[in-house]
């Protein structure tokens, strides 16, 4: 009997020695594997109780693993990003803009691109833009004046902290052009990508020697390019209002946008003006330092040649705006073809021959 006794305190021990170190096993491989053993809890509580919620958790702590490190985490779980900062922290000032007119697209999208997703749009990564921008360039003909402009304005854009878009729009055939449609179409076109609430219209040919003359808009429609080198620097007279400027959506509506009439060169941009001082607005201008711009020296386009009735045309401003502008547009889209670098866009604008 004292054999007997013996032999099960011996069985007892080997029994509580055992537990032990099975506590330990499971406790080590808590430690060391406690993703693993969440996601298998985590599996049998979904099997047993039909609970689909939690399911995304566990994909959570799969892609943390698979990641070595990278964490993904869902949006709602994300640092909320707080509004950039005004002024932005990162301009330089003034600028020095030499042309390089050997450059290629191909070699600007390899230096510009990477920041940008497609169609030419940019968002900062760090903070929330305080508005969102279409950038919109009338243009035909000028690629080598406008893979300039990709070069050198794209960063400006990046360093304003801007949320934007830059769209050309491309008159299709060989009729004479028409600026201000253009960038009536420009606008239409732009809100049906993004909704945008700032839109700053360019010509391809102006490039901005201060990061400082932020491309978005203000309390008054801004004219941007208020000293340019073709004039040495200073504004050629008080109601000029044409190269680069910017409007709330509110306000370029408020002027019924752009007239469509004015083709060929001249007269759009003073009719703009005389719309927005109809309208009870002013216009705002930076100060000549900031507001300097360098402009490519080229001979006027073909089938862009000065048409004396426009200016004949711009007396009638007050008289004909409310029946000539976005609410008479018309236009077809013939191609919308979405780069690394910008969104470019072929119209139809039913151009009389030149």
């Amino acid at each position: 009997m004292f054999r007997t006794a013996k032999m099960i305190r011996k069985l007892f021990c080997f029994l509580v020695a055992l537990i032990l170190l099975r506590l330990v096993f499971l406790a080590k491989v808590f430690i060391n594997s406690k993703d693993s053993f969440l996601t298998s809890t985590a599996i049998q509580y979904l099997l047993a109780n039909g609970n689909y919620t939690f399911s995304w958790r566990v994909k959570e702590t799969e892609d943390r693993k698979v990641s070595q490190g990278t964490t993904h985490m869902p949006a709602s779980m994300n640092k909320t990003l707080g509004p950039c900062t005004d002024p932005p922290p990162n301009l330089v000032g003034p600028l020095r803009v030499e042309f390089n007119l050997s450059l290629t697209l191909e070699e600007v999208r390899k230096e510009i691109s990477r920041p940008l997703q497609e169609g030419g749009r940019y968002k900062p990564p760090d903070c929330v833009a305080i508005q969102k921008v279409a950038i919109i360039i009338p243009f035909r003909n000028r690629h080598e004046h406008l893979i300039q402009w990709l070069y050198y304005v794209h960063p400006i854009l990046m360093r304003q902290q801007l949320d934007y878009g830059v769209y050309v729009i491309n008159q299709d055939g060989d009729g004479l052009f028409n600026r201000a449609k253009l960038m009536n179409t420009g606008y239409v076109e732009a809100l049906k990508q993004y909704d945008y609430d700032c839109f700053v219209f360019s010509d391809v040919d102006l490039f901005p020697l201060d990061d400082r003359n932020i491309y978005k808009c203000f309390d008054n429609p801004r004219h941007l390019s208020v000293a340019v080198d073709k004039f040495n620097f200073i504004l050629p007279y008080g109601t000029i209002f044409g190269g680069v400027s910017s409007f709330f959506k509110n306000q370029f509506l408020k002027t019924n946008g752009f007239s469509n009439t004015y083709w060929g060169w001249g007269g759009e941009d003073d009719d703009m003006y005389k719309r927005t001082i109809f309208r009870g607005m002013s216009i705002s201008r930076p100060d000549s330092q900031t507001g300097r711009y360098k402009m490519i020296v080229h001979n006027r386009d073909l089938h862009n040649e000065v048409n004396p009735e426009n200016a004949e045309k711009v007396g009638h401003a007050e008289t004909t705006m409310d029946e000539d502008g976005i609410n008479s547009l018309k236009y077809t889209v013939k191609e919308i073809v979405k780069d690394a670098l910008y969104t470019f866009i072929t119209v139809d604008i039913q151009a009389p021959a030149s």
